[in-house]
């Protein structure tokens, strides 16, 4: 019987970093688009959206990630994601702005997406 010796790898300069912050929440909005329209809801996104969405001042940040695993019924998935400091800014925005923002999107690709949203909660990051 042979014996396998187990090597951990070992780097100079390896460090585990925890970031200590306030809590923070992600409002994530995951869209599934047709692709008869995707190059021109992609840029309504970056150029038009995402800007109005961090002009409410109600989130410092966003994101947008391609999900990867393919769509039985077509299509191309996003995950947007916004970050914001508090579950009461998020609740303000549900109130003050989302209708509106949310309008013009309707308006443009009436009939072409689906989304649903969720509201994650920053454990950690490392």
């Amino acid at each position: 019987m042979r014996s396998i010796e187990m090597v951990q790898p070992t780097f100079a300069n390896q460090k585990t970093i925890v970031t200590n912050f306030s809590t923070m929440y992600i409002y994530n909005v995951t869209i599934n688009i047709e692709e008869s329209v995707h190059d021109e809801w992609l840029g309504w996104m970056q150029e038009i959206h995402i800007p109005d969405m961090l002009a409410t001042g109600k989130f410092s940040q966003a994101k947008i990630c391609k999900v990867l695993v393919e769509e039985e019924n077509g299509g191309i998935t996003y995950a947007v994601q916004y970050t914001t400091g508090s579950k009461e800014i998020l609740q303000q925005y549900y109130e003050e702005d989302a209708a509106r923002l949310r309008q013009d999107g309707l308006a443009r690709f009436k009939d072409k997406f689906v989304a649903f949203r969720t509201e994650l909660e920053i454990i950690s990051e490392h």
